[in-house]
Parts: structure tokens; C-alpha cells; sequence
């Protein structure tokens, strides 16, 4: 009898998570926007820091922002917008 449960249990969760994994792929679609690329970046990419929490990005995967010719790379746009807020009042073009 717990046998028979316990395999139940592990086929609703089995279901439920496949029924969340395509309820997402719908929305994500349905957004138009490209799907964000998870994992670690291939061997030998290049890496660049964050000038405001110092986490190391792929620049294909960072927010950019151009400050008086130089090109600074994010990793989310919190860290970009503190670098915008930074008194010196940082006027740029950003990605």
C-alpha cells in the first residue's frame, strides 16, 4: 500500500513539473522574446567584470552601456542602472 502511494506521488510530480516545463515554453514563445541561454559559457569565451558587483560575464550575455567611448559590461540591469546613478552624471547609449 505506501509502495502504490509513493510511486503515485512520484507520477503527479513527474506531471506537474512537465506541465510546468510546457506552460512555460508557451509564455516564452508567446512573449516573442529570444529564450535566455542558461548554463556556463563554452571553454575559451572570453570573460569581462561587472564595474559595480564585480561578477565576471560573457559579453554576448551582458547589458552594455557606453560611457564617454568606452563600452562597460553588466550583469543585470540593477548593476547597470547603479553605474548610471553614480555622481559624475554618466550620459550614455546602452544595449
Amino acid at each position: 500500500m505506501l509502495t502504490r502511494f509513493l510511486l503515485f506521488a512520484l507520477l503527479v510530480l513527474m506531471l506537474a513539473r512537465a506541465f510546468w516545463r510546457l506552460l512555460t515554453g508557451v509564455v516564452e514563445g508567446a512573449s516573442g522574446r529570444p529564450p535566455e541561454r542558461r548554463g556556463p559559457p563554452a571553454k575559451g569565451v572570453p570573460m569581462v567584470r561587472d564595474p559595480v558587483c564585480g561578477t565576471f560575464v560573457v559579453p554576448s550575455r551582458a547589458l552594455t552601456l557606453t560611457d564617454r567611448g568606452q563600452i562597460h559590461h553588466f550583469c543585470s540591469e540593477e548593476c547597470r542602472r547603479a553605474f548610471q546613478e553614480q555622481p559624475g552624471g554618466r550620459s550614455a547609449v546602452s544595449r
